[in-house]
């Protein structure tokens, strides 16, 4: 790793670190999303009143529905046979959400429900059409000033206490039918202006508890003083029996299917990834400038001199001229020798053969003999003459080598 690169390392890791100390000591920001999930416990979640809910709907078993929609759990609760006609469950469907989350097929199958003796409790900012036309409601939209952001109960034997509301106020009923519809609640300003935002609705042989501010079963409502209270007086209206509480909600649709999104959902995580994309771009960019090229393969020019010295010498075996030969190879050795060990040539004998020893470390006998045959050459003895070619070669190679 070069020493550039250790620099650009190390002063990424240096900003990382400054980023860490600097967010240790921040707050962590609120997270003011209305999710109205029983696993939140952000202000608009509702962990709060998932964990109390026994506590306030005493001795009635609670089951959570979460998988499936209403349709399908209460269609699979039906029996069809012709002598029996009806649900095998009894009680009270609740749904608590900020939007409409229930489809027209599962609002339909809430209200056949009811008809056959059941009851429905839904806390929401806006109902399904099928569920407003059949009961004759109508709802409106109309923001409250801060003064007078109020909620109370209807009832003179529960508790008429005003509370300030959580978060705004704005939905409530336009239009209800009077002749069989019972007022439950209120919000507004108690004193002169006041609108229904809870309200009772028979349908055949069960009842609809319909409540437009389902802000107050959040965190942040029970957790506040004694707001709590106003919670429980509106549960008070659930008649006693089994509870079918819908937790599903729509949001899942707006959830991310990346693999990142949980850390694009942590402000901490985020920078940090965001960090290592903009520290490996600037990385590439620099390691890509200092980048050397690939060096092309030049092969070695050849050695005309060995392919020229072959060539003659394969000349001169071909023509066999042994004697040219032998005189050329006696020629290079001597000139060798004097001009490596720096030994005279000009007489071959015993002190030429002790130096050549000497400076050599060659076998004494093998330089005798390559003596006495370059002597026997030059004083024109001749047997085989390709014979003492070999035998004048191999002893030359013997101290050549």
């Amino acid at each position: 790793m070069s020493k550039s690169i250790k620099i650009y390392i190390s002063v990424l890791v240096l900003i990382f670190i400054l980023i860490l100390i600097s967010d240790y000591n921040q707050p962590k920001p609120i997270d003011w999303r209305p999710t109205y999930s029983v696993n939140d416990k952000i202000p608009f979640g509702l962990y709060v009143f998932d964990k109390e809910i026994g506590g306030i709907l005493k001795n009635q078993k609670v089951e959570r529905i979460s998988d499936v929609t209403p349709y399908e759990f209460l269609d699979s609760k039906y029996d069809e046979d012709s002598l029996v006609e009806t649900y095998t469950v009894k009680g009270t469907f609740i749904n608590i959400s900020p939007i409409n989350n229930i489809d027209d097929q599962s609002m339909k199958e809430i209200m056949y429900f009811v008809s056959h003796g059941n009851n429905a409790f839904l806390s929401m900012s806006n109902f399904p059409k099928p569920l407003m036309d059949s009961l004759k409601i109508e709802y409106k939209s109309n923001f409250k000033s801060a003064d007078k952001g109020f909620v109370w109960m209807a009832n003179k034997n529960l508790n008429r206490k005003a509370y300030k509301a959580t978060g705004e106020i704005a939905d409530y009923f336009s239009k209800i039918d009077t002749l069989n519809t019972t007022v439950l609640g209120y919000e507004g300003d108690p004193k002169n202006d006041k609108e229904v935002n809870f309200i009772k609705v028979p349908y055949k042989n069960g009842n609809f508890f319909l409540h437009m501010h389902p802000v107050a079963f959040t965190n942040y409502n029970l957790l506040k003083k004694d707001r709590s209270q106003y919670t429980e007086n509106i549960l008070s209206y659930i008649p006693k029996g089994d509870i079918f509480w819908y937790t599903k909600m729509k949001t899942d649709e707006n959830v991310s299917s990346s693999p990142l999104r949980y850390i694009m959902s942590q402000p901490a995580l985020k920078w940090a990834w965001l960090l290592f994309l903009i520290g490996m771009a600037i990385f590439m960019v620099f390691n890509a400038k200092r980048k050397q090229r690939i060096v092309p393969i030049i092969s070695p020019l050849p050695n005309l001199t060995i392919d020229f010295t072959k060539t003659i010498g394969n000349l001169y075996y071909q023509e066999g001229d042994h004697t040219n030969i032998i005189d050329k190879k006696i020629i290079y050795f001597l000139e060798r020798i004097r001009t490596e060990y720096l030994i005279d040539t000009t007489k071959l004998d015993d002190v030429f053969v002790t130096k050549l020893h000497h400076k050599t470390g060659k076998d004494e006998k093998d330089i005798q003999e390559l003596v006495f045959l370059i002597n026997e050459h030059r004083n024109s003895y001749h047997g085989s003459i390709e014979e003492d070619l070999i035998r004048i070669n191999n002893a030359i190679e013997k101290i050549l080598h």
